[in-house]
C-alpha cells in the first residue's frame, strides 16, 4: 500500500486513563461528595453504562452525554441521590486533564518510525479536551489534531476525519486510520476509503482484519521497511 498520512485515536489507543479516571478514583471522587461507591462493582457498572450508551442521533458533540454516561458508572457503583449527579459532572472534566493520562510505552517508537519514513501524522479524538495542549504535555509529534469538542463533531461522522486530512493536504485514499473502536475509527475512516487498523491491546477481537496488538506492528503492516541499521 501508499500511504502518506496516518491518523491516530486518542483514549486506549495512544493514552490509558490514569488512577482518578479508574475505580479508586470514582471511588474517591465519590467520597467527596458523601457517595458511597464501591469501587469492586466498576467493571460491570461500566459495562452496562456503555450498552445503554446513545450518541447524538446526528454524531453531534454533546458533553451532556459522557456526563450521563458517568453518572450510570456511578449509580451502578452504589451511588445514590442528587449528589451522584455532581459527582458526575466533577468525573467527567477529569478527562479533560491532560495529566490524567499516560501514554503506552509503544506510542513514541511508533511515531519515530513512522516519521522515518517521512509519514504526516495527525490525532483525531472524540472528546472535548484541548487537544493542542494535549499534544504538548505528552511531546507528541504530529501535524494536525482534532477533537470532537472544537469540531463539532464525533467519529465516525465524515466531516471530522476530513478536517484532519484536509489540514495536512491528504487525500483519504493515501491515509491510514488506527483506533481501538470498530464503529468510530475503522468503519468510520473506512467509509471515505481510508485503510484502517484496529487496535486490539487486550486480544479481544481475534480474526478481526487488520487488527493490531501493539502498535509497533504499524509500520510492517503498512508495508514499511525498517530504516536502515534499525
Amino acid at each position: 500500500m501508499s500511504v502518506r498520512a496516518v491518523l491516530f485515536d486518542v483514549d486506549f489507543t495512544l493514552a490509558r486513563p490514569g488512577p482518578e479516571l479508574g475505580p479508586d478514583g470514582y471511588r474517591r471522587a465519590g467520597e467527596r461528595h458523601g457517595l458511597d461507591v464501591d469501587a469492586s462493582r466498576y467493571e460491570q457498572a461500566r459495562a452496562a453504562a456503555i450498552d445503554g450508551l446513545q450518541r447524538h442521533p446526528e454524531l453531534h458533540h454533546d458533553e451532556e452525554i459522557w456526563i450521563s454516561f458517568t453518572e450510570r458508572i456511578l449509580r451502578g457503583m452504589g451511588a445514590n441521590g442528587a449528589r451522584a449527579r455532581i459527582c458526575a459532572v466533577e468525573v467527567a472534566r477529569g478527562w479533560d486533564r491532560h495529566d490524567n493520562f499516560e501514554l503506552y510505552d509503544d506510542v513514541l517508537p511508533t511515531l519515530a518510525a513512522l516519521r522515518e519514513h517521512g509519514l504526516a501524522l495527525g490525532l483525531v479524538s472524540n472528546s472535548g479536551r484541548d487537544i493542542d495542549e494535549f499534544v504538548a504535555h505528552h511531546a507528541l509529534d504530529v501535524d494536525v489534531a482534532v477533537a470532537s469538542g472544537a469540531h463539532g463533531r464525533t467519529k465516525p461522522d465524515p466531516s471530522i476525519f476530513l478536517a484532519a486530512l484536509a489540514r495536512l493536504d491528504v487525500p483519504p485514499e493515501d491515509a491510514a486510520m488506527v483506533g481501538d473502536s470498530r464503529e468510530e475509527d475503522v468503519a468510520g475512516a473506512r467509509a471515505l476509503g481510508m485503510t484502517a487498523f484496529l487496535v486490539d491491546r487486550d486480544e479481544r477481537h481475534h480474526g478481526e482484519p487488520d487488527r493490531l496488538s501493539t502498535l509497533l506492528a504499524l509500520p510492517a503492516a503498512l508495508g514499511l521497511r525498517p530504516a536502515p541499521g534499525g
